[in-house]
C-alpha cells in the first residue's frame, strides 16, 4: 500500500511539474494563463466565498469584455467599480450591462459602484513640456495661459488663489514636488520650492492645508451622477469631499436611487469625519490623495481609526489604493503589499479594493485571486477572531440592536451553522455585520437592488427571495435557503431574524432558532 501511495504521489508530482512548465513557457512568451479569457459559461458549482471581507475591483481596458469580467467574478470579486474619471458613458454602459448579464447567469447578486471624478486642479503647459524645479528656487503660479518655464506656469483655478495664504503648501505630481507660498493674490501665488523635481504639462496640484471653496460636484460629476443613477448602479462614490454639505448636496441629486459613499482623501474630510459619516451610507478610505495631503506616517493610524468608527455605526468601509500595486506589472505581489492587505482585514474592514491592478494591469485575474487568497488565509488565522472580537464596540440602544447582539451570542455558544436575516432596507444586515459573527450570515430580501447593494457588506451572503408575509413562512424560506445554499445539513440549527409585522423597514424584533429539516 505504501508503494502504491508513493507511486501515486510521484505521478501527481510529475503532473504538477508538467503543469508548472506549461505555465512557465506561456508566461515567458508573454501570456498569462489566468488572464486568457475562456468562453464565458456560468459555473454550476457553489459560488459562496470562503471569507467575510469583500473584494472590489475596478474595470478598465484590461477588463472590459465579458470573459475577463466573468473570470474576475469567479476569482472573487463581489463589487465592480466603474471609474468615471476614465472612459466614456458608453464604456460604462457596456460594462454595467455585462455585469448584470453575469449576475443573471450565475444567479448571484453582484454590486456595482460608480466612482465620480470630483474637481481636479491641474497646472498649465510648459514651453519645453516639462521643467525641473530645484530646491530653494522661486516659482510662480498665475492666470497667464502662456506656456510656462522654469519660473512660472498657469494655474487656471481662481478658487485656489482665493483660498491660499502665505505658508500654504502646494503639492505637484502626487506630492513629489512641494512648494510653500510666500506671497499670493487673487491671480498669483509666489512660492519657494521646498522639495524639487520634474513638473510636466497638466500635472495635478494638491492643496492639503486649506479648504478650497468648491463643491465636490463639478459639472462633469453632475452629468456622470445622473447617468450612473439612470443605469441603476448600487453605490455612488463622491470624490473631493471636504464637508458634510458635500454629501448632502449629492444626496439631493441621487434621490434614493443609489447608496452614497464618501471618499476620504483630504485632511478637511478627516477633520469633519464624524459629521461626514453621519450623512453617508459608506466610506472609502482613498489612501492615494490622503497619503499625499497628510503625512505618510499618519495614514495607517487614520485607516485604523476610520474603520472602527464606521463599524461602530454599522456602515461599510472600503480600504483602497495601491493594495497590490506591483501586480500591475508583475504576476506576484511584494510581501509588503500582502501585509498591507492583511492589515486592513485584521482591522475589520468591510471591503478591500483593486484599482489599476484590475483596470489596466497585466494580471487582473491573478490580482483578484491573490487578494482572495490573502483574505482566506487571514480569516482562518485564530488571531483574526481575537482581534475582531476585541475591537467589537458600538452603542446598543434599540430592539434591533439587542436582537442582533443576541443572535451573535447564540451563535457563539451553540452549534448553529448560520444566521438568516430578513431585510427590506438592509438595516438588519448592517447591524449583524457590525457584530462580526463567527458563523455565516445569509441576507434574505425580496428586492434585487438591496441584495446587490449589500454585496459590499462584511459577511453578507445575499439571496433574493419571495415576499414573505408571516413568520411561519419566513422560517420555511430561511430553512430552504440554508439547505439549498449549503449553509447547513439535515438537523443542523440556524438562527432566523425578522420583523413583525412584515414588510416594514427597520422593524426587526424577533429571533428564533430552527432546525434544518427535509423537504
Amino acid at each position: 500500500m505504501l508503494q502504491a501511495i508513493s507511486t501515486s504521489t510521484l505521478c501527481l508530482a510529475d503532473e504538477l511539474l508538467l503543469d508548472w512548465c506549461r505555465v512557465a513557457i506561456l508566461t515567458a512568451c508573454g501570456y498569462s494563463p489566468l488572464r486568457q479569457a475562456l468562453p464565458w459559461e456560468a459555473p454550476e458549482n457553489d459560488l459562496r466565498r470562503d471569507r467575510n471581507v469583500k473584494i472590489v475591483a475596478t474595470l478598465g481596458p484590461a477588463s472590459s469584455d465579458k470573459e475577463v469580467i466573468g473570470n474576475l467574478f469567479l476569482a472573487g470579486v463581489d463589487v465592480f467599480r466603474l471609474n468615471m474619471s476614465h472612459g466614456t458613458h458608453e464604456d460604462a454602459r457596456k460594462r454595467h450591462g455585462l455585469i448584470r448579464e453575469i449576475s443573471a447567469e450565475t444567479g448571484r447578486p453582484i454590486g456595482i459602484l460608480a466612482d465620480l471624478q470630483g474637481p481636479k486642479f491641474r497646472c498649465g503647459t510648459f514651453a519645453e513640456k516639462s521643467v525641473r524645479l530645484e530646491k530653494g528656487a522661486r516659482f510662480t503660479f498665475d492666470f497667464d495661459p502662456a506656456p510656462g518655464g522654469k519660473d512660472r506656469v498657469q494655474l487656471p483655478h481662481a478658487e485656489v488663489f482665493s483660498a491660499l495664504r502665505p505658508g500654504s503648501m502646494l503639492l505637484v505630481n502626487d506630492g513629489l514636488v512641494q512648494l510653500k507660498v510666500s506671497s499670493c493674490g487673487t491671480e498669483f501665488a509666489e512660492c519657494d520650492v521646498e522639495v524639487g523635481g520634474i513638473v510636466s504639462d497638466r500635472k495635478g496640484v494638491n492643496i492639503p492645508d486649506v479648504i478650497v471653496p468648491v463643491t465636490a460636484l463639478s459639472d462633469k460629476d453632475r452629468k456622470d451622477l445622473e447617468f450612473a443613477c439612470s443605469l441603476g448602479v448600487d453605490w455612488l462614490a463622491l470624490s473631493f469631499v471636504q464637508r458634510p454639505e458635500d454629501m448632502e448636496e449629492a444626496r439631493e441629486l441621487v434621490r434614493g436611487r443609489a447608496a452614497l459613499m464618501a471618499k476620504i482623501e483630504k485632511p478637511s474630510a478627516v477633520n469633519h469625519f464624524d459629521q461626514i459619516l453621519k450623512v453617508s451610507d459608506g466610506i472609502m478610505i482613498a489612501r492615494g490623495d490622503l497619503g499625499v495631503e497628510t503625512p505618510l506616517q499618519s495614514v495607517p493610524s487614520l485607516q485604523k481609526r476610520l474603520i472602527r468608527k464606521c463599524r461602530a455605526v454599522s456602515k461599510p468601509a472600503i480600504v483602497a489604493t495601491q493594495m497590490l500595486e506591483s501586480m500591475v506589472q508583475n504576476s506576484t505581489p511584494t510581501r509588503a503589499e500582502v501585509s498591507d492587505v492583511a492589515t486592513a482585514i485584521y482591522e475589520g474592514v468591510d471591503a478591500i479594493m483593486l484599482s489599476a491592478e484590475s483596470a489596466a494591469g497585466n494580471y487582473p485575474v491573478e490580482s483578484v485571486a491573490t487578494m482572495n487568497d490573502v483574505a482566506v488565509a487571514v480569516e482562518h488565522d485564530p488571531t483574526y477572531r481575537q482581534v475582531i472580537e476585541a475591537s467589537r464596540q458600538g452603542k446598543r440602544t434599540t430592539v434591533a440592536d439587542a436582537i442582533t447582539s443576541a443572535a451573535r451570542e447564540i451563535a457563539e455558544t451553540t452549534d448553529v451553522t448560520s444566521i438568516c436575516c430578513f431585510t427590506h432596507s438592509g438595516t438588519t444586515a448592517h447591524l449583524v455585520a457590525r457584530e462580526r459573527p463567527r458563523v455565516p450570515t445569509i441576507v434574505l430580501t425580496p428586492f434585487a437592488h438591496i441584495a446587490q447593494r449589500l454585496c459590499l457588506l462584511w459577511g453578507a451572503h445575499c439571496v433574493k427571495t419571495e415576499i414573505v408575509n408571516d413568520f411561519d413562512r419566513a422560517v420555511e424560506v430561511a430553512v430552504e435557503t440554508a439547505r439549498r445554499e449549503e449553509f447547513g445539513q439535515l438537523d443542523n440549527q440556524i438562527i432566523i431574524m425578522a420583523g413583525v409585522p412584515f414588510n416594514i423597514s427597520g422593524s426587526t424584533n424577533i429571533i428564533r432558532v430552527a432546525k434544518i429539516t427535509k423537504d
